[in-house]
């Protein structure tokens, strides 16, 4: 046998008997090391719709089932899924399902483009946010008036915003109230509010009644004529703007006919 085949030979043993040790070696780590998963977490994953938007709050459906089984968050949680989700979650984790309250985003500002004047043209990048650094935080006049870039349509993973004459406008059945637009409006314009309730103050300004009228056709004065003729006591005027608690309010609408401006819808 020539010493070029043994030569081979020899390389292939050393070749094999190498991968064998690691084999071995890698074998041993992972038993050593390995992380024991809760057959429940992925059960719960697998019981999640998978789209991954993070609406919920957590990093994506894995995060989320992570957090179902270590019982930091509700088998409810995920706002895609709904009702026949949150049972089937509930069943693995041998609960009942969270009795809450469907929510809905909402915009409060009515200061469309006929409605609400502009201080100047802006001439940039269509970004809420960005436009912040400019005088009044916009071209609108009303400073806390919605700047219509679209920030929050962009944040938003269900597609439930549009920009509607210039102001954002949410689509309630759309709507998965995972909170996405309210983190992503910079003027913190938009709001979870009881999905069932019929009022709501369309405006965020807090400047006296005269201001507003300069510069809005649709905004607050804070006249409290809401407020001192609500039955339920659910209205207050503070900075100026009519605050509804929704724990109070009723939707019995009297806010809505006594409002002068009429922007309570």
């Amino acid at each position: 046998m020539s010493s070029v085949i043994v030569g081979i030979l020899i390389a292939t043993l050393v070749v094999g008997l190498t991968g064998i040790i690691i084999a071995v070696l890698l074998s041993i780590a992972g038993e050593k090391f390995k992380v024991e998963v809760d057959e429940r977490e992925v059960a719960v994953r697998e019981a999640l719709p998978g789209n991954n938007c993070g609406g919920c709050g957590f990093p994506g459906c894995d995060g989320l089932a992570a957090a179902i089984v270590k019982g930091e968050a509700s088998v409810s949680g995920c706002p895609v899924g709904g009702e026949a989700v949150a049972k089937a979650i509930a069943q693995i984790m041998g609960t009942e399902v969270d009795e809450g309250v469907r929510m809905r985003a909402v915009v409060q500002c009515a200061g469309t483009c006929e409605k609400a004047g502009e201080h100047y043209e802006y001439i940039g990048p269509k970004s809420c946010r960005l436009a912040q650094n400019n005088p009044g935080g916009g071209a609108k006049a009303c400073t806390f008036g919605c700047t219509g870039y679209g920030d929050c349509k962009a944040a938003c993973p269900f597609g439930a915003i549009e920009i509607i004459d210039g102001i954002a406008v949410v689509n309630p059945e759309a709507c998965k109230a995972c909170g996405k637009c309210v983190a992503a409006c910079p003027k913190h314009l938009i709001t979870l509010i009881p999905y069932d309730s019929t009022q709501v103050v369309m405006c965020s300004s807090k400047e006296k009644g005269v201001q507003v009228k300069k510069v809005c056709q649709a905004g607050c004065i804070g006249c409290g004529l809401c407020a001192r003729n609500c039955p339920e006591g659910a209205i207050e005027v503070t900075d100026n703007l009519a605050r509804i608690d929704y724990e109070k309010c009723t939707s019995c609408g009297t806010c809505k006919s006594k409002c002068p401006v009429k922007i309570i819808s």
